[in-house]
């Protein structure tokens, strides 16, 4: 069994951070808009603001639990308060409310397009790995936590 959940194979901050990159990419080269500039900017600046809110809230609910933020370091508990009982994964969802509000900001369908793309790519690549890696380590724990909470939302 691994010791941590993530081996550093594809690092979550690395997967939204080139969905952004890639995604102001696009948009230099070929911009799509989104939505008007009038509807667009507060959207994205209140999705912007609920990202970081709930990102300082889902850190600070780890570190009053005593176990690491990042994932290629090991779990110390299976953390069920604060945002952690709605979702199991508030720090993914943090992000991917980030490049939403990043989408409307710049008004670019391509940086929807790349919020696909990662959320796809932490679905079915990342958020798995970890939760095998919990299943193992906390079996007693993790199955009934899993079963209650639902994974993003």
């Amino acid at each position: 069994m691994p010791e941590v959940a993530n081996l550093g194979i594809v690092r979550p901050p690395v997967v939204y951070l080139s969905a952004i990159a890639l995604g102001l990419l696009l948009h230099l080269a070929w911009p799509l808009r989104l939505a008007p500039t009038a509807v667009g900017v507060p959207l994205g600046a209140i999705a912007v603001l609920v990202a970081v809110a709930l990102f300082l809230y889902a850190v600070r609910t780890l570190r009053s639990a005593d176990t690491p933020v990042p994932g290629n370091r090991p779990t110390t508990t299976i953390v069920r308060t604060g945002p952690f009982r709605f979702s199991r994964n508030p720090i993914y969802l943090s992000f991917s409310l980030l490049l939403l509000g990043v989408a409307f900001l710049v008004n670019s369908w391509w940086l929807l397009a790349t919020l696909a793309l990662a959320v796809a790519l932490m679905s079915f690549v990342v958020i798995p790995g970890e939760e095998r890696y919990l299943e193992r380590r906390f079996p007693s724990e993790y199955l009934p936590y899993k079963a209650s909470v639902r994974r993003w939302l």
